[in-house]
């Protein structure tokens, strides 16, 4: 929601909004310009919001339907749209640039956003995460005819676009709650596909069990960070800590030195979708690789809080949303690659209790790939908990050498009376709110 508020911000609108508690995010939003709560009562919408003929309300399906500020718009005769529906009527007259997947979308068009803000076609983007170039999750650009555009599947959300170019990087089964097996999960995927306009291009990761419906002139191109697919890398190479390669796409096309500014192998693929998508969109290879190599990562996106050099021997902690099983498993073996003969501790907090209940055994399977695993109660979201479910859902079957349970209270206790070498925090839920304090407690209340 927050890059929309930014939008109308800037557009001179007026913006209220609740939020469930406060964050860094909303401090942000709240300088600049922004009126929030962050108590569910209809008291706390401000007078200036109550007028159904002056006021859009706009919600994201997180939003319980008991919430009581959503219900007092309803009950009086507001306009309520869902984020999804406003992000498609904004976008539907530019040429949008849509990256979906069940993961790496967020890491991906924040990449293709920072390659073509700083290119000649130039963007605006609307973005799922912070780009840390800018510290925002807006990037606007009047004068560009571009959109740049993370298309979440969630709730069937991605429907609502009209892509010009579509990236699709995993389909890795998730959200479950909303489309009940693998097979309704496709062919979400499928329609988001028949929705790229005439004369548009799709660029598909290799391997997807999907299969895309598109209209008569649409190219479809195919892309991976190994050796396959139309778009691919070569001569991969790591040291000195970065990542380079040499893209290969189409009728011979051949650009060395790609280094993604944030060097972990899952990064490849995102680079190699990335450089497709802004090739295809007017970028200039060198444009490209400068914006590749520019890059520094999207917030909760792999993000380096300690590297090891503050102190002799010095931990380290990094950050990231993985919340799927096989962004755990990536995650992880970047890591390993990283930080080969270090101790590996991972903070694994669940989100949701539905995610927990379909996908136990592929997260513990993951999750056992660590040395430690450390796992407090799961982040229910919007969700109301589910019998027999809880965090032992997947502890129990993790395989690592030490695990423990730990309530997310007495995180901070544990962490002061441990001594990790490399830690790692992971999942989509409130985790990241903890990490000044927990970098604090690494680093002796540095």
């Amino acid at each position: 929601m927050a890059n929309l508020v930014r939008y109308y911000l800037r557009h001179g609108a007026r913006v209220a909004g609740y939020d469930r508690s406060p964050s860094a995010l909303t401090e942000h939003l709240e300088q600049e310009g922004a009126l929030l709560t962050f108590t569910d009562s209809e008291d706390e919408i401000p007078a200036g919001f109550r007028n159904p003929a002056e006021t859009l309300v706009v919600y994201t399906p997180a939003v319980p339907e008991s919430n009581r500020v959503l219900s007092y718009f309803r009950r009086n005769g507001f306009e309520v749209i869902k984020r999804a529906a406003l992000l498609g009527k904004i976008t539907e007259k530019t040429d949008a640039i849509c990256v979906a997947g069940s993961h790496g979308k967020t890491t991906t068009s924040s990449m293709v956003a920072n390659i073509l803000r700083d290119a000649n076609p130039g963007c605006t983007a609307f973005l799922g995460g912070v780009l840390r170039n800018i510290d925002s999750n807006l990037v606007l650009d009047e004068k560009s005819h571009i959109s740049v555009v993370e298309a979440d599947e969630y709730d069937r959300s991605f429907h609502r676009l009209t892509p010009w170019i579509a990236v699709i990087t995993s389909t890795d089964p998730d959200h479950l709650d909303i489309y009940g097996d693998e097979k309704h999960y496709l062919e979400a995927f499928s329609i988001f596909t028949s929705l790229i306009r005439q004369g548009g291009a799709l660029l598909l990761h290799t391997g997807l069990k999907m299969r895309p419906d598109v209209k008569p002139g649409v190219r479809v191109m195919t892309y991976s960070g190994g050796s396959e697919g139309d778009w691919h890398a070569e001569d991969i190479r790591y040291g000195e800590g970065r990542i380079s390669f040499t893209l290969v796409g189409p009728d011979g096309l051949r650009i060395e030195e790609m280094s993604p500014g944030v060097p972990v192998e899952i990064n490849i693929d995102n680079a190699v979708a990335a450089a497709a998508a802004a090739l295809t969109a007017g970028a200039t290879p060198e444009e490209v690789k400068r914006g590749l190599a520019t890059f520094k990562g999207a917030k909760r996106r792999f993000e380096v809080w300690l590297d090891g050099t503050e102190s002799e021997n010095g931990p380290v902690l990094i950050d990231d949303y993985a919340h799927s099983p096989n962004e755990v498993r990536a995650s992880i073996a970047s890591v390993r690659k990283l930080y080969p003969g270090k101790k590996l501790s991972v903070i694994f907090q669940p989100h949701l209790y539905t995610r927990t209940r379909d996908f136990a055994p592929e997260f513990a399977e993951a999750l056992s790939q660590a040395d430690e695993v450390i796992m407090p109660e799961i982040y229910p979201a919007r969700e109301l908990p589910i019998e027999g479910i809880s965090t032992h859902t997947i502890l129990d079957a993790v395989k690592s050498r030490e695990k423990t349970y730990c309530e997310r209270k007495d995180l901070l206790n544990l962490i002061k009376n441990s001594n990790f070498e490399v830690l790692m925090t992971l999942g989509a839920a409130d985790i990241d709110r903890m990490l000044p304090d927990i970098k604090k407690e690494l680093t002796g209340g540095e």
